[in-house]
């Protein structure tokens, strides 16, 4: 099975009428799409800030977590020392 890939416009009564339609339709599938990838390249930008933002909070919060396990160890510690 063979697809042929074609615009189906109204005949014209010349060629000229119907290549310039053509061309004319497929402008402005063009200009769609290129909206499409804008609004795309938007979409993009924008998730990479909030993907940046979100590793500089995890890494914050891994840093804090780490502070209060090192408080929480050297009190073990302490209490460990105690009872020997």
């Amino acid at each position: 099975m063979r697809v042929v890939w074609c615009y189906l416009l109204p005949m014209s009564e010349n060629i000229k009428d119907a290549t310039l339609k053509v061309l004319i339709k497929i402008q402005d599938e063009l200009a769609d799409h290129r909206a499409r990838l804008i609004r795309i390249e938007e979409i993009s930008r924008k998730q990479r800030r909030d993907t940046a933002g979100m590793l500089v909070i995890g890494k914050a919060m891994a840093g804090d977590f780490a502070e209060q396990m090192a408080a929480v160890v050297e009190r073990v510690e302490v209490i460990e020392a105690k009872r020997s």
